[in-house]
C-alpha cells in the first residue's frame, strides 16, 4: 500500500469522525450533550486530518509542521471543550 493509499484512509477517517461529530452536534438535546458530540472532532477528526496531511506530505520540515498542529488540536480541543462546559455550568 502506498503512501497516498495510507494517506485517503486516514483523511476518510478523520472526514468521517468529522461529519458524525457534525450530524450528532445538530441532532442531540440539551448544551452538555452536544458538547461531548464536540470531542471526537476534536480528539479524532482533526488529528487524523492532519496526519493524513503529513503522510501525503512526506518526510520534511512541512509533515512535522503538520503532526505538531495536529497534536495541538487535540490538545487544544479537550481544553477548550472543558472550558466551555464549565463557563456554561
Amino acid at each position: 500500500m502506498g503512501r497516498h493509499a495510507v494517506a485517503l484512509v486516514l483523511l476518510c477517517a478523520g472526514t468521517a469522525a468529522l461529519l458524525l461529530s457534525s450530524v450528532a452536534l445538530a441532532v442531540l438535546p440539551g448544551r452538555h450533550l452536544r458538547l461531548h458530540a464536540l470531542s471526537p472532532a476534536a480528539v479524532l477528526g482533526a488529528p487524523l486530518v492532519a496526519l493524513a496531511l503529513a503522510v501525503d506530505t512526506g518526510p520534511g520540515r512541512a509533515a512535522v509542521k503538520l503532526l505538531v498542529i495536529g497534536l495541538l488540536l487535540a490538545a487544544g480541543g479537550t481544553v477548550t471543550t472543558m472550558a466551555v462546559a464549565r463557563a456554561q455550568s
